[in-house]
């Protein structure tokens, strides 16, 4: 069953990005849509859930009242919600992203004879580019990010700070300043966030992917996983050699 809500409160897309995100974690919910124009979420659950239960999950400064069931209004929610966009179409910017990365590092290394570096090029860049996207809006960045990383979700501050430590990593890869220590860092910092990823993926939670900041709108799926698999494999190896 669907139903439509109105939420007060929101007054930026970091706004909305939480709303959404906190929506979706909800038992029974099987997919929220919220839109900031119209102040309105589309939730399709799959039994019916009080409207206090919304309200509770929420914090307080935002407030949530039933509007209409989609029952009654079924084609204007489902124009609110729009098309199922496939995964991969859904997940076309990271990986164009990824790709970018990848050639970069290619294009650095393939005069070298010793392509050890080639990694720590990868990596830099990679926490370089990440960052960037997630500063665009720190705000709306935090709140997502707290939805599923351990850390963030005990200690706030964590998320509003996280990008600079993505973008001083990036700079240690990049300018081969204290590099074990980044490394280190890497394993650390990407372990704690792939728990939350992990659990997040057993747990079939609808969420939005932190990763790339609220510019690009990216679902939690196991292409995040893969991506911070990547960066903790690469640090592994690095730190074996």
């Amino acid at each position: 069953m669907t139903h439509k809500y109105h939420i007060t409160g929101m007054t930026c897309n970091g706004c909305r990005t939480g709303v959404e995100n906190r929506l979706n974690t909800i038992d029974g919910v099987v997919k929220a849509v919220v839109t900031l124009d119209s102040k309105e979420a589309i939730i399709i659950m799959d039994s019916h859930i009080a409207v206090q239960t919304f309200q509770a999950a929420l914090p307080e400064k935002y407030s949530i009242d039933v509007i209409e069931d989609r029952n009654v209004f079924e084609e204007h929610a489902s124009a609110k919600a729009g098309p199922e966009k496939p995964k991969l179409q859904q997940l076309k910017s990271l990986f164009l992203i990824l790709g970018y990365i990848a050639v970069a590092t290619v294009l650095l290394n393939y005069p070298r004879e010793n392509w050890s570096g080639a990694m720590l090029d990868f990596m830099g860049l990679f926490y370089i580019i990440f960052s960037f996207f997630k500063m665009l809006d720190l705000k709306g960045f935090s709140e997502s990010f707290k939805m599923y990383d351990p850390l963030a979700k005990v200690f706030s501050p964590y998320g509003w700070i996280y990008p600079f430590i993505e973008t001083a990593l990036g700079l240690m890869f990049l300018l081969r300043f204290q590099v074990d220590i980044a490394l280190v860092l890497t394993l650390v910092v990407l372990g704690i966030t792939t728990i939350g990823v992990t659990k997040t993926l057993l747990d079939k939670k609808a969420i939005q992917c932190a990763c790339l900041g609220t510019a690009l709108k990216l679902p939690m799926t196991e292409a995040t996983f893969i991506e911070n698999a990547i960066m903790i494999v690469m640090a592994l190896l690095m730190l074996l050699s």
